[in-house]
């Protein structure tokens, strides 16, 4: 069995050059995992008396919450990602170039978004079982059964319709990069076009497929607003009312170290799964197109339905709800009555709704915008930093990936590790101040913008990295050395000649960090000042309050930034199949 650990031989392996590139790479790649670190050393300190009570009362609960959540999620993800990705890349129907792009749709709404606006839908006084009950003469819940939404299935469900896209994206890149001769032979030798899927396009593709998987599950992990919401306890509602709650910071990071250890489990797990097989493909032939397969007839309209139910329930319907909802409360002012609106929650007083949102919903936003954009112009520098002295120094490869290692960890584990140390120093050089001089530093640092974006960094630098390495890699190296025979240095090289043909690449990381950072609600919530509510934060407010209609003008405005980096996706994916 190949070993999981990486082999080094003495004629390849090369010590690091101590410079500045290298000094600076390792400086941040240990600045940026030492929350990780700070989780994880919190297993060795002794708890058993808070381990006790958790184990006694809600830890169970916690795992077996999770464990089902992943499970439904990942079963659910896979089944569409995988199902419409083929439908698209190799059937031709009515509608397949439209649904191309619109199978991205989902990205945009957050589940804790589709949370709140599904429970408006399908609650009790929700427009759904208010229609039934005028249809059919029912007047209480005993009189029929109604599936409760607020529940570990709603939860799956609500994270399923946004996190299939993961899948998606990555199986049908994986599907137009395969090889024609291949699914061509399958033909030949009889196989119709489901066998050639189970048989032959499914194999090849299961890297990218277990890859997507892998990502949806982390975010699964990751969410709090949905859980939370829905009365579901898992780790991560557990790390937060741990901290918050009961005051136990140590069992929260225990918690938190403990939920890490999913992560890397899930790691682990997809390295094993695929590390004795091997995919090769035809490099002749791989960029032909596939002749696909026409559908008609009951075939098509089943592919119609298999690709368009999940735009219609993980997009549409939620814009559609918020929507209504906005306009139900402009167009009412000063309205008591619930007789003329199909969503309950949005009136009631719905001038002093309306004006409320008006006049504190720039100041959410003007939050949200302020953290985001210093976190992606942040993010972006320090990812020019890391891929270019990665160029001049491949030895630093190493330290790169830690640095980039923190999007795997889930956001409440993160902020976590970020409070601890954070707080030790401001508690210590408090002391020191107040024996020294007799006067009160305060918190310098936790409780601050300057912590929260850290906490943004530790998670999202990796998603700026990506594209900025990426566009980085494009670039010859013989245009470096003829730069340098020009008489330019490594810094000047990199600002004429790498910094403007890598703009693309900038603006995607920029774009898709920026997006990232509005929607982010683990970290925020636990992190964030005093009194500085982002639009992420004051939607979970409201809808803990059950105040959903002042919720749905934040919540738009999210789903509308995330709009952006959809375009971006669908551009590049265009792009990608013209070439």
């Amino acid at each position: 069995m190949r070993s999981l650990f990486p082999q080094f031989s003495t004629a390849r392996f090369q010590l690091p050059r101590w410079d500045g590139w290298t000094v600076g790479t390792l400086l941040i790649a240990f600045i940026l995992s030492l929350p990780i670190w700070v989780v994880l050393s919190s297993v060795f300190v002794d708890a058993r008396s808070i381990w006790q009570h958790l184990a006694s009362t809600v830890l169970n609960t916690y795992i077996t919450n999770s464990l089902g959540l992943m499970l439904g999620v990942g079963i659910g993800t896979a089944t569409i990602g995988i199902s419409t990705a083929w439908l698209v890349t190799l059937c031709r129907f009515p509608g397949q170039r439209l649904f191309e792009s619109a199978l991205l749709l989902p990205l945009a709404a957050p589940a804790y978004i589709l949370a709140y606006t599904y429970t408006e839908l399908l609650e009790f006084y929700g427009p759904i079982q208010t229609q039934l009950r005028q249809w059919f003469g029912w007047e209480t819940v005993q009189d029929y059964w109604f599936p409760n939404v607020r529940s570990l299935p709603g939860a799956i469900a609500m994270l399923t319709l946004v996190l299939y896209p993961y899948v998606y994206l990555l199986a049908r890149s994986a599907f137009l990069t395969q090889s024609s001769i291949l699914l061509e032979a399958s033909r030949n030798l009889g196989y119709n076009p489901w066998g050639s899927f189970w048989r032959v396009a499914l194999p090849l593709a299961r890297p990218a497929i277990v890859a997507g998987l892998s990502l949806a599950l982390m975010e699964t992990l990751n969410d709090l607003g949905t859980v939370e919401f829905f009365s579901v306890p898992t780790f991560t509602t557990g790390i937060y009312r741990t901290w918050f709650g009961m005051g136990e910071r140590l069992a929260a990071s225990q918690l938190a170290a403990l939920l890490l250890v999913f992560v890397f489990g899930l790691i682990v797990l997809e390295r094993i799964s695929r590390q004795q097989q091997r995919y090769y493909q035809s490099a002749g032939k791989r960029g032909r197109a596939v002749s696909g397969y026409t559908l008609s007839g009951w075939h098509s309209l089943l592919a119609i339905l298999v690709c368009g139910i999940p735009i219609l329930l993980g997009f549409l319907v939620p814009a559609g709800v918020l929507m209504q909802m906005v306009r139900v409360a402009s167009s009412s002012p000063g309205t008591d009555s619930r007789a003329d609106t199909d969503f309950p929650s949005a009136v009631g007083s719905t001038e002093a709704i309306m004006q409320n949102t008006s006049d504190r919903f720039w100041d959410f936003a003007k939050h949200s915008l302020l953290l985001a954009l210093l976190t992606a112009a942040i993010a972006i520098l320090i990812s020019v930093f890391l891929a270019y002295g990665q160029r001049l120094r491949p030895a630093n490869r190493g330290a790169t990936r830690v640095a980039t290692s923190g999007y795997a960890v889930p956001g409440a584990v993160i902020a976590v590790g970020v409070l601890v140390p954070l707080g030790q120093f401001d508690n210590t050089l408090d002391a020191w101040s107040r024996s020294t001089f007799g006067v009160s530093t305060g918190l310098l640092l936790s409780g601050t913008i300057a912590a929260l974006v850290f906490a943004y960094l530790v998670r999202f630098l990796a998603v700026g990295f990506g594209p900025v390495e990426s566009s980085l890699e494009q670039i010859e190296p013989s245009l470096d050395d003829a730069a340098r025979s020009l008489g330019c240095g490594k810094i000047s090289t990199l600002q004429k000649v790498h910094l403007p043909l890598m703009r693309s690449g900038l603006l995607t990381g920029l774009i898709l960090v920026f997006v990232d950072v509005m929607k982010e609600l683990p970290a925020t919530l636990i992190v964030r000042p005093f009194n500085f509510d982002t639009l992420a934060v004051r939607v979970y407010n409201l809808a803990s309050d059950e105040r959903l209609a002042e919720a749905a003008v934040p919540a738009l405005a999210i789903v509308a930034v995330g709009l952006l980096p959809v375009v971006l996706l669908n551009w590049q994916m265009t792009q990608g199949d013209r070439r």
